[in-house]
């Protein structure tokens, strides 16, 4: 395998096969990135894409992205072809809405009146094959050269509150239960269509996997996520979200939960239990503590065999998170001034482990 933006990739594969085995190389895995000498940076594409849009444009926009970006230690090049975090909604009939007040998401509009009559769900519709056709041109275009990103997925019981109002949901959940366990045993069985049609459109088994988040895996790997649990009961996620949860760590060869808040630690033994789950990418409540505040809980949950995703500067890495955290179960992402500090930060990592 040869990646033309990643000209150290033997090394940066060799590190991630030790990350994924909780072990390690001389250093923390750790993705840095940092502006790429003589090169103009130009920014990326329009976040999210939408389904009528030129993909050769945007696929264009992407590269000449890339290339003003050094990609220092496990970084890779990357892109996630994306129609908004509700983007399943779409693919099975749900109409997505877009705002220019609010470009850097999209919404999804509630279709379902009555889970007897919508279901089964199935994947179908204009978007679901735009999104196929934009995979396919991905794929084309990064081959050799970038990573194709596996998609954002809000599925399990995020999938349904995307297309039946939450609060009728939340009713659903006391009047009929049962209605519920049929959709998400529909939705368990879409997940896996989805992530194999996209797999197979973008050529992933040739090139490996990443996401959202700047992870790579020779295998298939994505984040695994149910953000309405912070709404859901102990009795109620581990009835009709856990089993969907595991279901989708136990299909792919790596996952990560993306842990969205303090409302959602009610689930922690839930989550941090699920064997086949790797790690967990902690995400503070909006407008609470700032990550470096957290030390204490990404400690505990590496205390449950679970590595952990930080987002930190080179200096909150030197003088916090490197001397609290297992080196062998931590993944650093931080972003540097310039290819040297990039470099620097490496060397000091392996001085320093």
């Amino acid at each position: 395998m040869e990646l033309a933006l990643k000209p150290d990739l033997a090394p940066a594969l060799e590190r991630w096969q030790a990350f994924w085995n909780k072990d390690l190389i001389k250093r923390p895995a750790a993705v840095v990135t940092a502006p790429k000498e003589g090169v103009s940076r130009v920014p990326g594409p329009r976040y999210p894409s939408r389904p009528d849009d030129d993909f050769d444009a945007i696929l264009d926009q992407v590269e000449a992205s890339l290339a003003g970006v050094y990609f220092a230690g496990e970084a890779m090049p990357r892109y996630e072809p994306c129609f908004g975090p509700d983007q399943l909604a779409a693919f099975v009939g749900a109409r997505l809405d877009y705002s220019p007040d609010s470009s850097g998401t999209s919404w999804s509009v509630p279709f379902v009146e009555s889970w007897e009559q919508a279901l089964p769900l199935r994947l179908s519709g204009h978007k679901w094959l735009r999104f196929l056709e934009f995979h396919r041109k991905a794929g084309r275009r990064a081959k050799g050269r970038w990573v194709v990103c596996t998609p954002d997925l809000h599925s399990n019981f995020d999938w349904l509150v995307a297309i039946r109002e939450p609060a009728r949901l939340c009713m659903d959940l006391i009047d009929t239960p049962e209605l519920i366990e049929r959709a998400m045993a529909n939705v368990r069985a879409l997940y896996r269509e989805v992530y194999d049609a996209v797999y197979d459109a973008a050529g992933m088994a040739a090139q490996g996997t990443s996401c959202w988040l700047p992870y790579y895996c020779r295998e298939r790997f994505c984040t695994v996520q149910c953000d309405f649990s912070c709404l859901l009961s102990p009795e109620q996620f581990n009835r009709f979200v856990l089993p969907a949860l595991t279901e989708e760590c136990e299909f792919l060869d790596h996952s990560v939960y993306h842990y969205d808040g303090k409302t959602c630690l009610q689930h922690f033994d839930a989550i941090t239990g699920i064997q086949a789950l790797d790690g967990i990418q902690w995400t503070p409540t909006a407008g609470g503590p700032p990550m470096i505040e957290w030390l204490d809980l990404l400690k505990q949950f590496q205390a449950t065999g679970k590595h952990v995703f930080v987002t930190c500067t080179p200096d909150e890495l030197r003088e916090v998170y490197h001397r609290a955290l297992k080196p062998n179960l931590v993944l650093y992402n931080v972003g540097c001034k310039s290819e040297r500090e990039a470099d620097e930060l490496l060397r000091w990592l392996e001085r320093n482990t």
